[in-house]
């Protein structure tokens, strides 16, 4: 693979409907300890949990031999996903259990003057951080969406006021992974 190889993905965030997803676009050699910081990212998750990517060559995350956890550090995403429809898995929080689909959708030419990472387009709203994973977050939708819910106003003052789930802002997201991945 040319060392300046982009690879198109989608990230999808499985058992939610109607999904939610994020078409990005990373350097090849990105780590996959970097390709975890663009997912919380552009999710955006807060990275208060643990994270495990699946892939055919093993699983990796935070190094841990009892786990079975390769190191994620040491791993460029094009040695577990190279090519198009090479698929791995990202789990992120154990206890809510929110697996993400990624699927390399192609392979590009890096663009001149192009920042990577980058996010092209997504949908919706990622769900809460510890709103209790895809099983929950249906509930959570329909409290905060009916005023006489005998949970609407804890859950909407403890979402920090106001969810949309229909939001979602590719410009805000790319200035987020500028800030945090420069040069990634």
């Amino acid at each position: 693979m040319p060392a300046d190889s982009v690879l198109q993905l989608k990230v999808t965030l499985a058992g939610i409907r109607p999904p939610v997803w994020r078409r990005l676009q990373v350097p090849a050699g990105l780590t996959l300890d970097r390709l975890h910081l663009v997912i919380q990212t552009a999710m955006p998750w807060q990275n208060y949990h643990m994270h495990l990517f699946e892939t055919p060559a093993g699983d990796y995350g935070r190094r841990d031999s009892e786990l079975g956890h390769r190191d994620e550090r040491k791993v460029p995403l094009h040695a577990v996903a190279s090519t198009a429809g090479d698929r791995i898995s990202y789990t992120y929080d154990f206890g809510d259990d929110w697996v993400h689909r990624v699927e390399v959708e192609k392979v590009l030419p890096e663009e001149p003057g192009t920042v990577y990472p980058r996010c092209v387009t997504g949908r919706r709203a990622c769900p809460p951080e510890d709103c209790g994973g895809p099983w929950a977050y249906p509930d959570f939708l329909e409290a905060i969406a009916d005023p006489d819910h005998e949970e609407h106003d804890e859950l909407l003052e403890w979402a920090g006021g106001a969810f949309d789930p229909d939001a979602f802002d590719a410009d805000d997201i790319n200035a987020r992974l500028a800030a945090r991945l420069p040069s990634a």
